[in-house]
């Protein structure tokens, strides 16, 4: 009759190899926790600066300098050519990619970029109005005035410039196909754009005029002449979930004006605490008696 012939203290096959194989995984996974190198680690830096609370710069005179910093918002309109679209104000945001953002402590260069509906100032969605002509900080900002806009993203040393180049094989936006927007830590002419104003019966008599502050703008890219877009109906799935693509490309209605997608606001903040961020103020033509606009386009 057979018997079994080995008990419950018996070890069968490698056990000494498996013994040892645990004891290095451990020693492996203790070591790269001491060291921070661990994923969810990596992540939670990651995080920390990108989801970095920042401060806006304010707004004394209604007008853009060199030097603040802004919000990029795309304010909120119906979407007629999809049913299914992205409400609320959109603002421009940095967007690592998932996969790389996981393999190294910083992302790499160049990054992407998306909108997200958020309106609260943090690392990946705060710009710094950099200009392109040498001019020292503080200076106004003017329609047709090339400028840069910069990103630090949370971190000290580091600065990323919005640019852009001509659509290709090998570079172009994910879902629409069209002129690719990105960051860069590479100073270029590919990283200079221009504000222009939204209406084009008025667009030569303000060019020159200071750029006001939360108010619809358009934002051109000087190389190729394409203006900013988001794309609210074409959706990209993000390190921070779901939100729309941004492209460089200019819609045009039949009256050859550009549509919704093109219009811009840079936000920044107001000395009042009761005043919201996006209170545009009046347009020059309905206050022919403010000082800043009567200067003429050559007044400091």
């Amino acid at each position: 009759m057979a018997q079994n012939l080995y008990g419950p203290r018996v070890r069968m096959g490698n056990w000494n190899e498996d013994v040892y194989l645990e004891e290095e995984l451990m020693k492996d996974f203790l070591e790269k926790r001491d060291k921070g190198q661990l994923l969810i680690q990596r992540n939670r830096r990651l995080k920390e600066h990108l989801l970095r609370p920042m401060q806006l710069s304010i707004c004394e005179d209604g007008c853009v300098h060199s030097g603040d910093k802004v919000m990029l918002v795309n304010l909120d309109h119906p979407q007629a050519e999809a049913d299914l679209f992205l409400r609320g104000d959109l603002s421009l945001c940095l967007t690592p990619d998932e996969i790389r953002a996981h393999l190294k402590d910083e992302f790499e260069v160049p990054c992407g970029l998306s909108a997200a509906p958020t309106r609260v100032p943090v690392g990946r969605n705060t710009f710094i109005i950099l200009s392109a002509d040498g001019e020292a900080t503080g200076q106004v900002l003017r329609f047709g005035q090339n400028f840069r806009l910069g990103m630090t993203a949370g971190f000290e040393d580091r600065m990323l410039y919005l640019s852009s180049d001509h659509r290709s094989l090998l570079r172009s936006s994910k879902r629409s196909w069209l002129q690719e927007v990105y960051l860069t830590d590479e100073v270029s002419y590919l990283n200079c754009w221009q504000a222009a104003f939204p209406d084009p019966q008025l667009r030569l008599e303000y060019e020159g005029f200071p750029i006001p502050a939360n108010s619809k703008i358009l934002i051109s890219h000087c190389h190729t002449g394409r203006g900013l877009a988001a794309h609210r109906h074409l959706f990209v799935r993000t390190y921070f979930g779901k939100e729309a693509e941004v492209a460089a490309h200019t819609y045009l209605d039949s009256h050859r004006v550009e549509k919704p997608q093109n219009h811009w606001v840079l936000v920044i903040g107001s000395p009042r605490k009761d005043s919201p961020m996006l209170h545009p103020p009046r347009p020059p033509a309905e206050d022919t008696c403010a000082p800043g606009w009567a200067a003429g386009p050559g007044a400091p």
